[in-house]
């Protein structure tokens, strides 16, 4: 199976997909006190770094692969250890979704 797709239903905030090495995995839609977590978990330094938080992002958004659960990360070092399980095509499956998953503005919304 190449790609992603959703493979179960899920809660609402919820997202279930199946990377390109069909590994299923749960990714939770952020929240601004998800944001905040990441911040400090990243530290005052990294939290500046927009190419960095990026792709923290990414695997701070993820709940389980292949039904295992992955504690929220709390530090750096957790973060990269998710980002190195997850690889490109974990990362590249969970950045699909959640650009599916935002909402797109209405023409009235725009430049509001």
């Amino acid at each position: 199976m190449v790609g992603t797709e959703v493979v179960v239903a899920a809660p609402q905030d919820r997202i279930v997909s199946v990377d390109s090495q069909g590994r299923k995995i749960v990714i939770r839609r952020p929240t601004a006190l998800d944001t905040l977590r990441l911040f400090k978990a990243a530290g005052p330094t990294l939290a500046q770094n927009e190419p960095w938080l990026s792709i923290a992002s990414l695997a701070y958004a993820v709940e389980a692969i292949d039904d295992i659960p992955m504690p929220t990360p709390v530090n750096e070092g957790q973060i990269e250890a998710l980002i190195v399980k997850l690889g490109d095509a974990g990362l590249a499956a969970i950045n699909r979704e959640l650009d599916k998953a935002e909402p797109e503005a209405s023409p009235a919304q725009v430049g509001n």
